[in-house]
């Protein structure tokens, strides 16, 4: 598995910079890739592929093929072994503080809303209510047969490929795999909520290489909204954004935390005025 380029020291400033912006702000939206959850024990990854050495399964197969709608459909087995092997990467894990921030935002800001590309169902668990899971949640389960829907906390009691007690149809685990689409009504709500607009977007632990998670923040910047980077490393947005605090989810969004309010004491200027860009 690629090993994450390592956090640096956090710079003062840029944390009181954050602070005062995300003090200032009455609509934020956080967009949270792996990068968010590696404080809970889970590995970082781009997409599901670190979780196997040299992105390839147990089976032989790229990550790409195994964990593709088409694989489900044909070898249905091969595909469950590789979406078990994530979910056992998730049990027993717990949401850390940085998902726990986000919740206490929600309930004291305006208007908060979450776009994450992990499935495992942290933000929710942390107590988050506004939030598009946009590649699903492992936790989830339907029926591709009649539709029944259940929840589990864990795959340990499944049979897999597992079967559908009703019907005998194959379940499935509610997230996008490869080659298939979006959720229709994920799209709608991120469409809605951008419409409306942000003052403030942090993108957190994720490389943005996909059109829908880069562009809230190009969006946001060019409508005026302040836009900061939570990533140890570069991404796609990084050339994108108002400032970038290269270090882990939870050291930053704790450190921020932590400065709030220090703009009123010390009579610094709002976000953005101080020249440069992080």
């Amino acid at each position: 598995m690629p090993t994450p380029p390592p956090s640096r020291p956090l710079d003062d400033d840029a944390v009181r910079r954050a602070a005062r912006a995300l003090d200032e702000a009455n609509s934020i939206l956080f967009i949270t890739g792996a990068g968010i959850s590696a404080d809970s024990g889970l590995p970082t990854y781009r997409g599901v592929g670190g979780l196997y050495e040299e992105n390839r399964t147990d089976d032989g197969h790229p990550i790409e093929v195994a964990l593709s709608g088409e694989m489900l459909a044909t070898e249905p087995d091969v595909c469950w072994r590789a979406i078990a092997q994530i979910e056992r990467a998730c049990r027993g894990a717990r949401p850390n503080r940085a998902h726990e921030l986000i919740a206490e935002l929600e309930r004291e800001k305006e208007r908060v809303w979450v776009l994450t590309q992990n499935v495992d169902g942290f933000h929710r668990s942390a107590g988050s209510e506004n939030v598009i899971e946009i590649h699903g949640d492992v936790h989830d389960l339907v029926c591709t047969g009649c539709g029944a829907e259940e929840r589990v906390d864990d795959y340990a009691a499944l049979d897999l490929p597992p079967r559908c007690e009703r019907c005998d149809g194959l379940i499935r685990p509610v997230v996008v795999l490869f080659g298939e689409m979006l959720p229709v009504p994920a799209l709608e709500r991120l469409r809605h909520e951008m419409e409306r607009g942000f003052d403030l977007v942090f993108s957190i632990g994720t490389t943005s290489v996909f059109p829908y998670i880069a562009e809230p923040v190009v969006l946001a910047r060019e409508r005026g909204g302040f836009t900061i980077e939570i990533n140890p490393g570069e991404s796609g947005v990084s050339h994108h954004v108002d400032l970038h605090l290269r270090a882990g989810a939870r050291e930053s969004l704790e450190a921020i935390d932590g400065a709030r309010g220090v703009r009123v004491r010390e009579g610094r200027p709002a976000p953005g005025a101080d020249s440069g860009q992080g």
